[in-house]
């Protein structure tokens, strides 16, 4: 394996996910999405994921433990905190302090959480 070329999350109710991540976390909704999944580009296309109906069944089952998906942010990450903090977006913890740089930690409907880096420069 060389690189990763594309991520999937699998969730329950694939209109509220669509709605959180276009409306409150500002992902862009891709042209190529369909009535299985939806597909999101984020800062102008440089990153891409998407958000599907479940292939089998979830009932009973925990989502989103032990995974997270991280996008690189050009603007100010206290900034990003305080407009997720408006729209009502659940941050887990503060501000984090990595060796690549500062982070926040959202999470979406489904427990997944999305974290967002802006990079050490």
């Amino acid at each position: 394996m060389r690189k990763l070329v594309f991520a999937s999350l699998q969730v329950r109710d694939l209109e509220a996910s669509k709605a959180f991540y276009t409306d409150k976390l500002g992902f862009e909704l891709s042209a190529m999405s369909n009535s299985e999944a939806c597909i999101f580009t984020y800062n102008k296309g440089e990153a891409s994921f998407a958000i599907r109906k479940p292939i089998g069944n979830l009932d009973g089952k925990e989502l989103g433990v032990g995974s997270s998906l991280w996008f690189a942010i050009d603007e100010n990450i206290e900034e990003l905190q305080s407009k997720l903090s408006e729209k009502g977006v659940t941050v887990l913890g503060a501000i984090n302090n990595t060796p690549f740089g500062k982070t926040i930690i959202a999470k979406d409907p489904d427990g997944y959480a999305i974290t967002f880096l802006e990079q050490t420069k």
